[in-house]
């Protein structure tokens, strides 16, 4: 029988933990494959049991290495990388990788014939587990509870002790009971994400959102490089400073321990202090009145609370064996965008560098002076921090360039809502915000000229109020901060909303649409984007052709008395649950969806390309010292073909360490 397409899931172990990521899981030196569950075009699930000396028959091993047969399995990504690595160790002959020689995605399977079935289940806005995703659409067979359990006891290393004998592993000889479940549970899976198959096959995963992952898979098989001394020093250097910053906390309020909240409340009190919290907004109110004394005592507790080591350590467990971390990059996370989540170390959200000597600090980080860092910073911990993104370099002979589309989101909706003037700033390459605050106070406004005081508050306005926010929004975004009052406040969200009509009505456009597809249970349209209802959805199609899907959506009664949408979905405590939203949060959600394919479009323009990262709008590019950064940065910001007339730019810089220009 031609094998044409596989459904796959495996059991395995190794004893690096799984929270390091897959890659580095997998080049464990005790990794290896126990269970491999399988069905050859849709067929009944079969099992080869390894640790019983069953083999895996040799037209499935080929199958797997074979980019014409399609293999399925829930999150593919582990199942490709573990079976990559697995097969190098043990059928050599038969691995065979993709790319060129020089690129760093040798160790690992052509992921473009590897389709992912969470994938589908995320592109249909459910869950990203299979036990969630089996829950929601009631499949007959859903996945077993004690899977949890028997992973924890065949899968991890256990401790040795007298009673076991001393052993390290726990084998199917140790509890034949449970190994037995352990089989049965493996043959579930395949059995459960066959099942979503088949209940997905009405609404399939467009092909080019398949290419999509397969450039997404391969940015994380090519990982991106890591300096290790800067790493291992940051750590070391993380962990004098905190000894340091105790020691003198301690000489200061002679408490035991001066991170204990209890007992920082309790000396506080003592001198006339008195406070409900010590999250860093309480101790920030706290240092605008409190004496020199105990504002230096905060102000010691604030670099201590500084948590810039736990990047670097993840870094440091993350690293495979060449030096590269892999498997950042979760395609797909963002549940309602289809954004990337982050993973691992989370370059979504490392802290931003304002040091002008950043290049020095990194090199005194990098050369292991503990005692000259501490003499020139004040704040060793803060600096530490700016130094993440440094951490991330090119192979020797290469370097970063790292370039990033302008004011992305502002540019969309201003093109979907047809806000002339904002696109004619854009056309023009004026400044946004001086633009914006222009139009709400009536004068001219210049960054470092005329009027300049107002451009902060058109910056604050633009970034918060573009999706229906409000005051609130305001408050959200840092305004009482930044020194504006209350009283100012509304006023300056009415002055935007003034300043911005098309944009405001795209939001009640949109909330209409959505509202009338519901109701009507048929198609609308508005603004280039078209929705509609089947099959108890809401789909969104945006102009590049991928959707946006909202499970069981209905139209309900808000705390308003008006009426508002809801729909299922993962809310904020990453529960399965009802969600409210309306025609500004669906536009967000559009927005940012089409900016998200903006940048797919320019991953695959510049897929010839060694990208090793991206982070929202930003791509990260390892290549040769001769690379023309202005020819990527115009390959970048061309428009694609399906949003002709929107206004793109892309602009970058060129480094040895990533940063933040």
């Amino acid at each position: 029988m031609k094998i044409e397409k596989m459904s796959i899931d495996i059991e395995c172990r190794s004893e690096i933990p799984i929270k390091y990521g897959v890659y580095k899981y997998s080049e464990g030196l005790e990794a290896d494959l126990t269970l491999f569950g399988y069905s050859i075009n849709d067929g009944p699930v079969q099992q080869v049991d390894l640790t019983a000396g069953e083999k895996i028959p040799d037209d499935v091993l080929k199958a797997l290495v074979d980019d014409s047969v399609i293999k399925w399995a829930f999150n593919a990504a582990f199942e490709r990388i573990f079976l990559s690595v697995w097969l190098k160790r043990n059928y050599p002959e038969l691995f065979s990788s993709y790319s060129t020689p020089e690129d760093t995605v040798g160790n690992y399977l052509d992921p473009s014939s590897w389709r992912c079935s969470m994938i589908w289940a995320a592109y249909l806005g459910l869950p990203l587990s299979l036990e969630g995703v089996g829950a929601v659409l009631g499949l007959e067979q859903q996945k077993m509870k004690e899977g949890k359990d028997l992973i924890r006891y065949f899968c991890v290393p256990c401790k040795p002790t007298k009673s076991n004998g001393g052993r390290t592993w726990n084998l199917p000889s140790d509890a034949p009971e449970k190994w037995e479940t352990f089989k049965a549970y493996n043959i579930r899976d395949v059995e459960v994400e066959m099942a979503i198959q088949k209940k997905l096959s009405r609404f399939p995963v467009p092909d080019f959102v398949w290419e999509e992952y397969r450039i997404d898979q391969e940015i994380n098989d090519r990982g991106i490089l890591i300096d290790m001394s800067v790493v291992k020093n940051a750590i070391t250097f993380d962990a004098f400073s905190k000894a340091r910053l105790m020691a003198t906390m301690k000489d200061k309020t002679e408490l035991d321990n001066p991170n204990s909240v209890s007992q920082m409340k309790d000396w506080l009190a003592m001198k006339g202090v008195e406070t409900e919290s010590l999250d860093k907004k309480a101790v920030k109110e706290l240092l605008e009145s409190v004496p020199s004394d105990v504002a230096d005592v905060l102000k010691l507790r604030q670099q201590l609370a500084k948590s810039s080591v736990k990047k670097y350590q993840a870094m440091e467990n993350a690293v495979c064996a060449d030096g590269r971390a892999r498997g950042m990059f979760q395609f797909y996370g963002a549940n309602r965008s289809g954004r990337w989540a982050g993973r691992i170390i989370q370059l979504q959200n490392l802290p931003q560098n304002h040091m002008p000597d950043l290049e020095c600090a990194r090199e005194i980080v990098k050369s292991g002076d503990y005692d000259f860092m501490n003499m020139l910073y004040d704040d060793v911990p803060d600096a530490l921090s700016q130094l993440i993104r440094t951490a991330f370099i090119p192979r020797p002979g290469y370097k970063l360039a790292v370039a990033d589309f302008s004011s992305i989101e502002a540019r969309v909706i201003a093109f979907l809502a047809g806000e002339q003037w904002r696109i004619d700033t854009f056309h023009d390459g004026r400044d946004i915000y001086c633009q914006s605050a222009s139009m709400m106070f009536h004068c001219r406004v210049e960054k470092h000229g005329e009027n300049s005081h107002l451009r902060q508050k058109g910056k604050i306005a633009e970034l918060a109020l573009g999706y229906g926010g409000s005051v609130g929004a305001l408050k959200s975004m840092g305004a009482l901060d930044m020194g504006l009052t209350e009283d100012e406040l509304q006023p300056l969200v009415n002055a935007w909303r003034a300043a911005s009509p098309h944009i405001v009505q795209l939001w009640w456009d949109v909330d209409d649409a959505v509202k009338t597809a519901i109701k009507e249970r048929r198609a609308t349209k508005t603004h280039g984007i078209r929705f509609r209802w089947e099959s108890g959805m809401l789909f969104i199609t945006l102009p590049s052709g991928r959707e946006l899907t909202y499970v069981k959506p209905k139209i309900s009664e808000n705390q308003f008395g008006g009426e508002s949408v809801t729909y299922e979905g993962i809310g904020p405590e990453k529960k399965w649950e009802r969600i409210e939203s309306y025609g500004p949060k669906f536009v967000e959600n559009i927005v940012q969806a089409i900016s998200r394919d903006i940048l797919c479009n320019a991953m695959q323009t510049l897929s010839h390309c060694s990208i090793v990262g991206h982070v929202h709008d930003e791509l990260i590019i390892e290549c040769r010292p001769g690379t023309s950064l202005e020819v990527l940065c115009e390959q970048m910001g061309r428009t694609p073909d399906w949003i002709s007339g929107l206004e793109l730019r892309a602009d970058g810089f060129e480094t040895q360490f990533y940063k933040k220009d």
